[in-house]
């Protein structure tokens, strides 16, 4: 018996800003762009933070103080691309099992004229088991990554 993969997600975006700008302001400005009640902790989220270095963290920390990781910085090259780990399971809660994450590869090429291309598959959902097929159903749809990817290209363009 074969195991089924599931399909990675992939999403081009086109940022009017130049390629230093566009990372700096998905990673370190990723509290500017990211939606507070996209959140998995117990607490309201205050901010979501990628700390910018291989082996970083990336979390929320809530409005309590609390903190609550969703994965780590596992390649970290400002400004073409950084890797992430996604933790977060079927049920969105932290997973801290490396072999159940998967992974969000984000790369940024400059497009000359102050314009930056933003390609981002996350991919791997399989490792995720069963909950894998629920991720990709909502990271795929119209509140996932798409709806989230315009939001970062407008925050970045201003």
């Amino acid at each position: 018996m074969t195991t089924q993969t599931i399909p990675a997600v992939r999403v081009s975006v086109t940022v009017n800003a130049p390629i230093e700008k566009a990372f700096r302001v998905f990673t370190e400005g990723f509290n500017t762009w990211w939606p507070a009640e996209h959140h998995i902790g117990d607490a309201d989220m205050k901010e979501a933070v990628i700390e910018g270095r291989a082996g970083g963290r990336w979390y929320e920390r809530g409005v309590d103080g609390s903190e609550c990781d969703w994965g780590s910085v596992l390649t970290y090259d400002p400004p073409q691309r950084i890797v992430l780990s996604w933790h977060l399971n079927g049920e969105w809660r932290y997973d801290p099992d490396p072999s159940r994450a998967s992974t969000v590869d984000v790369r940024f090429t400059d497009l000359g004229g102050g314009q930056t291309r933003v390609d981002f598959e996350h991919r791997d959902l399989d490792r995720h088991g069963p909950g894998g097929a629920d991720i990709h159903k909502a990271v795929s749809g119209d509140g996932g990554w798409s709806g989230l990817l315009n939001r970062y290209a407008e925050t970045a363009a201003s």
